[in-house]
């Protein structure tokens, strides 16, 4: 699927129909928030280019739906003072551990409110709530990050064995697995989070904030560790609700994945119905209490980054994104 520049302000997307025949399409780049490549895609060096003068941040996945990696533009929101002020707040441990805690308890709040909507629709989940709510208060005990770190795994653990009681029988699985992904709910969940990562680069992008800098997982190279630590508060509402709807509203099926050896993935068709609703999801909006205003969940990801863009900057203390609808 090749992709290049065309006339004034537009690209080019040159593709194959649903039956083999070839399209063009125009896409005015001022349409164009970000990309994301998938499999088989070319992209002509000029039109590489023209998406970076215009900032579009492009993400590619391979054939089995995994993401790779970003082409990231070269970077126009610089702030020598808040890389600084982000660097000291790691190298701090006090400081990281603080901002840590918080993403923390933000993803395992956000957990425990789907587990409640779900709690209220005949699924006894009361076992699994009490127990993350007991993991958020653990929060406050941790000495470090690797401890923070254990709490928040053995609460997930403790979320995704709910989603038996949640998801009909063909969904069930044991445990997490993700390389490969072993099942069809492995192969949702990996697929789901790959997203969100995305989506918070994008939006850590459209800030001052470095994204190779972050607090709850650990910065290595060639990887944008602080999109890690956005995604894990914004996993439950983007990835998650995603998945139950997807399932329960029998939109995706057992006919939308293929087995390979000992993994489970979702085909072409699972994955152009998981990034419609996905996408879907990041266009749906809300009445923000503070803004008082309706955003959208994609917005929300980038007031999540003002929000530590303040705290790092000592303006406001960093209180991490929670569901209140």
């Amino acid at each position: 699927m090749p992709l290049w520049r065309g006339g004034h302000n537009t690209i080019y997307l040159f593709y194959k129909n649903e039956v083999g025949e070839n399209e063009r399409r125009i896409i005015p780049v001022e349409k164009i928030y970000s990309i994301y490549c998938y499999g088989n895609v070319t992209i002509k060096s000029g039109a590489l280019s023209y998406l970076m003068k215009h900032g579009i941040v492009v993400h590619f996945f391979n054939k089995y739906g995994f993401y790779e990696g970003s082409f990231y533009p070269r970077e126009t929101l610089l702030s020598g003072d808040l890389l600084i002020k982000q660097a000291e707040h790691y190298l701090d441990p006090e400081k990281r551990l603080r901002i840590a805690k918080e993403f923390v308890r933000g993803a395992l709040g956000n957990i425990v409110v789907n587990l409640r909507y779900y709690n209220r629709n005949n699924v006894d989940l009361e076992e699994e709530i009490e127990a993350i709510e007991n993991a958020i208060q653990d929060i406050e005990t941790a000495k470090n990050v690797p401890h923070l770190m254990a709490i928040e795994g053995n609460a997930r653990e403790t979320y995704y064995k709910a989603f038996n009681k949640i998801l009909p029988p063909a969904f069930h699985f044991d445990r997490r697995s993700r390389q490969p992904p072993a099942n069809r709910i492995n192969a949702l969940i990996s697929f789901g989070n790959s997203l969100v990562y995305s989506s918070c680069l994008t939006e850590i992008y459209n800030t001052q904030l470095n994204p190779t800098i972050s607090y709850l997982h650990e910065p290595f190279e060639r990887r944008f560790s602080l999109s890690l630590d956005l995604a894990e508060i914004f996993k439950p509402l983007l990835a998650d609700r995603v998945i139950f709807k997807l399932i329960q509203k029998r939109i995706i099926g057992e006919e939308d994945f293929r087995k390979e050896l000992n993994s489970c993935l979702l085909n072409n068709n699972g994955r152009k119905k998981f990034l419609k609703e996905y996408d879907e999801k990041l266009k749906t909006t809300i009445k923000h209490r503070g803004l008082r205003r309706n955003v959208s969940y994609q917005r929300l990801i980038r007031l999540e980054c003002y929000k530590l863009i303040k705290h790092l900057l000592g303006e406001k203390e960093y209180k991490a994104f929670r569901i209140w609808w």
